[in-house]
């Protein structure tokens, strides 16, 4: 077996070779090298990441010892390893994707190509270098550099005015959080004997309960900001249309992850969340978060912000399942604590992939169309036939709908949530009924957001001169997608192969494996166990949960918890099952159709609309009527402005049409940011008046201030 610090070594000799080559080749050639070089890099990757999870054996690498400082360290274990494999998995379709995506004119005319490259590599290196960082040295300065260069990509349009604002939102609100992750560890490591990991996990042990909030709220709040967690969420929406759609891909899939990598690391592992309050201010947050998120994602025409708002509900999915899962393990439930951290990471899986098929679906609808708005789109799906399939398959699992992977997750997270009948603190119980409740309605206008994206984009009749003459984009394009797509599928359908590795990733800060919570060994322990004893299996081997046990690895295709002898069974499910159900519904639905149609003649004639002898693409639904009762239904919370309404009338009597602009405020932007500039510049102006001039008064003032300080000295 190939070593795997050696071909993490090599990964990094690509990765420098990438930016060599993106600095020397002319645009043609480097193109190419960035697919190639991209690929080979995201490949060994996911070797290296996928051999330590699969094997467990972690590997560290010594580099410097840094006087007064410690050792820098890099260190991959499972936890890290799972982000690194995620990586690899959205940079290897991105890359094959990029190489023709970039050859856009909009690019090609006006921006060079090297810099996208070097930056490309450079943010790929620095993105590993984060996650395999064993100390704090080596992580502060991975951060600030994937911080930077993932800036420059999102910048990339430079140019353009609104391009450079949202640039500039994402860094300083980017760096703000970073002031609070390095409050976070210079407080961790305050009573450390280094700044390596294992030297702060042991400082962790004695820290007290006030030291242990503060480092909780600081590392919540910086490491919130990368994940796009309200309320410092407002520079994603901005972020993403700003971005290459192959950089927005990289965005959702990867940068959003590494917040959620940050919080689990700082407080699962480094300082483990020991305040039940905390874990609960987490779930919070993360419920909020998805909320707000996929509120703002169904009103939205515009296809990548539509996906913006999107990744703020998923990541919201995500952290609520974090805070139950502190607040299960604080509570003493383990096993309840391991299902919903295994749910938590499933679902970040998950929306890895299929978020960044969605944006390479979109990127490859602006390549062909050149237009990203879906009152303007429609009818895509005659002339973009893959690219249709491929994005549909990536709204079924995002809509969280059975076979596919989002649904496995999602259901998990839900289902987790009920289970907070097992606590004992009844004011916890409320909160996770709240929680689950926004998480439910989530998941229901998910559906109706992601309806309205395939639908008001692919169906029905193209809207735009544009669309009419879209044409499906080329093969370099297409697979990409279809990868992303089939591993949309195959982590849908083979739960119980991907739950066993997950949980061997938590087990590193759980200290507990809980697979056969999850997964019974219908396969590979018929007797069964402490857990599932004989006659219990047995039940269920009779319902088929032993199909396929000559043939498949594993422990089963059962998906199931397990409660108490008098509630034997809480849920289960088969992904498995249900998928070749579907497809012996949807194949017999056809051959029946076929058999009771063979004799019969079919006239095709036009469509037929209220009598109208041509339906006109102006009389069809938009994207917009589609989400207007979402609009109505939760206008408190959007909060419209309405100005220059105008409306056309016959003879003063019959109404033609009304038209009218409108115009939300963000909600976090009208109830949190508006009002604190608003005080800001009261303070400002306040402040403004004590430059008199005169320099006795300033005098007065230096002596006045060395006063106060002197009484506080005195008195501490």
């Amino acid at each position: 077996m190939i070593d795997p610090k050696r071909l993490f070594f090599l990964f990094l000799i690509l990765c420098g070779a990438g930016v060599v080559l993106a600095a020397l080749l002319p645009r043609r050639a480097n193109r190419v090298v960035l697919a190639w070089i991209g690929s080979l890099s995201s490949l060994t990757i996911l070797w290296v990441g996928g051999a330590v999870l699969l094997s467990g054996q972690a590997w560290q690498v010594d580099l410097w010892n840094i006087w007064s400082l410690g050792p820098m360290v890099l260190k991959m274990d499972r936890l890290s390893a799972l982000f690194v494999f995620i990586a690899g998995l959205v940079f290897l379709p991105v890359s094959i994707f990029s190489a023709s995506y970039m050859n856009l004119p909009k690019y090609v005319k006006r921006y060079g190509f090297k810099s996208f490259g070097i930056y490309y590599h450079l943010l790929l290196a620095a993105i590993v270098l984060l996650l395999v960082a064993g100390d704090m040295l080596s992580f502060l300065l991975a951060w600030e550099a994937m911080s930077i260069f993932s800036y420059l990509l999102v910048n990339y349009e430079h140019e353009k005015e609104d391009t450079t604002k949202a640039g500039y939102l994402m860094l300083s609100l980017g760096e703000a959080g970073t002031i609070a992750v390095v409050l976070a560890f210079f407080l961790l490591a305050r009573t450390a004997t280094g700044l390596d990991f294992p030297a702060l996990r042991a400082a962790a042990a004695g820290m007290g309960q006030a030291s242990a909030w503060a480092i909780f709220l600081l590392s919540f709040f910086g490491f919130g900001v990368k994940a796009g967690l309200v309320p410092t969420n407002i520079w994603l929406p901005l972020a993403h249309p700003a971005a290459p759609s192959n950089v927005s891909a990289i965005l959702s899939g990867v940068i959003l992850n590494l917040g959620l990598y940050g919080i689990v690391r700082f407080n699962a592992d480094l300082l483990p969340v020991k305040d039940i309050g905390a874990g609960a201010i987490v779930l919070i947050v993360g419920s909020i978060s998805a909320l707000v998120g996929i509120l703002y994602a169904v009103i939205r025409n515009d296809m990548k912000e539509m996906l913006a708002h999107s990744s703020i509900e998923n990541i919201g999915i995500i952290t609520a399942g974090l805070g139950a899962g502190f607040i299960f393990r604080i509570a003493g439930l383990p096993a309840l604590a391991g299902i919903a951290f295994i749910a938590a990471f499933y679902h970040l899986l998950n929306h890895s992939l299929y978020k960044a098929l969605l944006f390479l679906g979109a990127g490859a609808v602006d390549y062909s169309a050149g237009e990203r708005n879906m009152d303007r789109l429609g009818g895509l799906i005659r002339v973009m036939p893959w690219t249709s399939l491929f994005f549909l398959v990536g709204a079924l699992s995002i809509a969280a709908l059975p076979p596919f992977n989002g649904f496995v997750s999602e259901w998990l997270t839900l289902q987790t949530m009920l289970r907070s009948v097992e606590l004992s603190s009844m004011g916890i119980k409320i909160i996770f009924a709240l929680c689950a409740a926004a998480l439910a309605l989530t998941a229901a206008l998910a559906v109706t957001c992601f309806v309205k994206a395939f639908a008001m984009s692919f169906l029905g009749l193209a809207r735009s001169p544009k669309a009419s003459k879209a044409v499906e984009v080329n093969r370099s394009m297409q697979a990409p997608m279809a990868i992303l797509a089939l591993c949309c599928l195959l982590f849908g359908i083979l739960p119980t192969y991907v739950i066993p590795v997950l949980d061997n990733t938590i087990a590193t800060f759980t200290h507990e494996h809980m697979v056969d919570e999850l997964v019974p060994p219908f396969f590979t322990a018929p007797q069964g166990n402490a857990r599932f004893p004989q006659e219990f299996v047995s039940e269920f081997h009779d319902l088929g949960a032993q199909v396929g046990r000559t043939f498949l690895p594993g422990q089963g295709l059962v998906v199931m918890h397990r409660g108490t002898e008098h509630n034997p069974v809480v849920y289960a499910m088969s992904t498995s099952y249900t998928f070749v159900v579907l497809i012996l519904l949807m194949g017999g639905s056809l051959i029946l159709f076929r058999v009771l149609t063979r004799s019969r003649k079919v006239d095709r004639g036009p469509v037929w609309a209220g009598g109208v002898r041509q339906l006109l693409p102006k009389m069809t639904y938009t994207a917009t009527g589609f989400s207007n009762p979402v609009r109505v239904i939760f206008e408190a919370v959007f909060r419209p402005v309405i100005f220059d309404e105008m409306r056309e009338t016959v003879a003063e009597h019959f109404l033609i049409a009304v038209k009218s602009q409108r115009q939300e405020v963000y909600i976090l932007e009208r109830t949190m940011f508006s009002p604190l500039a608003r005080l800001g510049r009261w303070l400002a102006a306040l402040l403004g008046k004590i430059h008199s001039g005169s320099v006795n008064l300033y005098a007065a003032y230096i002596l006045i201030s060395l006063g106060i300080v002197l009484i506080i000295q005195r008195l501490m």
